[in-house]
């Protein structure tokens, strides 16, 4: 799938490395203007660099995404800089503390869900408008498989946040019915990334409870983990037009280490308060 972005504008979150960055290269790429989003401005130059290099536009922003007055900024200066846009991309993540919860650093947890969840909540609020204005938009936030694997000991600010991720995207693709925005999450992979360097030293400094995350980290190592490049290419598969009809859905890389596993179902059970079948009823939505 080769998407023709010349004049689409995407926010790409944790764009200084890994994933985000990767993701930043290919939109790039293909022609789209990136706003290369994430705490440090000099990862985000050297992303920008290669992004130039290569022939392609951006810009760079340092914010926190999971400072609310950080995202006004960031909205006000795309506003400043170029038209609404059209392309969000939320590949900013923590992994948050391995830890028993009853030993669990709070600020480590608590930030945690301000950067896996909070912040795609306050980006997506940001930009939603000028897509639904314009009939167009793509939002694609970076989940996991934890958040669909059994829950077990120390990973429980991670998952946690990711099941969040995943169910308030739901939310928001629900709303965007009928508008032209659509609103997914992927898991991405299993990526050599730093984050995959921090899971595999403080697993090793845990006892035998981090046994799987050991397990996890030398599987990684040894397959060489999957190609953050096949996380890009599926982005690129859900920003094109062939995609338009693909909303709240939880989606994988196509040939990744972990085989795709059950997320939600399409049908929804009949409420027990509602008379009608399909649920409680629902809003009109405005004539544009």
């Amino acid at each position: 799938m080769n998407p023709r972005l010349q004049g689409r504008i995407a926010v790409v979150t944790g764009a200084g490395r890994g994933l985000g960055r990767q993701t930043a290269l290919c939109l790039a790429a293909h022609g789209a203007e990136v706003a290369l989003v994430a705490r440090h401005e000099t990862e985000l130059r050297e992303s920008l660099e290669q992004i130039e290099a290569a022939g392609g536009n951006g810009w760079i922003c340092a914010a926190d995404i999971s400072a609310a007055v950080d995202v006004e900024r960031l909205r006000r200066r795309l506003e400043e800089r170029a038209p609404a846009a059209s392309i969000l991309v939320n590949a900013a993540g923590a992994f948050g503390p391995i830890q028993l919860i009853r030993e669990s650093d709070p600020q480590r947890w608590i930030d945690t869900l301000a950067v896996n969840t909070l912040g795609p909540y306050l980006t997506c609020r940001a930009f939603l408008n000028g897509m639904i204005e314009a009939g167009w938009g793509r939002i694609i936030n970076f989940s996991s498989a934890a958040a669909l694997h059994p829950p077990g000991p120390l990973n429980s600010a991670y998952a946690t946040s990711k099941a969040a991720l995943n169910q308030f995207t739901r939310h928001l693709a629900a709303e965007l019915e009928g508008t032209g925005v659509t609103a997914n999450v992927i898991h991405p992979g299993d990526v050599k990334t730093e984050m995959w360097s921090v899971i595999a030293e403080e697993a090793n400094a845990r006892g035998p409870e981090a046994a799987p995350y050991r397990e996890w980290a030398r599987w990684v190592e040894q397959t060489g983990g999957d190609d953050p490049r096949k996380a890009a290419d599926l982005v690129l598969r859900l920003v094109s037009d062939a995609s338009a009809s693909i909303n709240g859905q939880f989606l994988w890389i196509e040939g990744g280490l972990q085989a795709p596993i059950p997320s939600w179902g399409d049908a929804a059970g009949r409420l027990p308060w509602s008379q009608d079948e399909a649920g409680p009823p629902q809003p009109e939505r405005p004539a544009r």
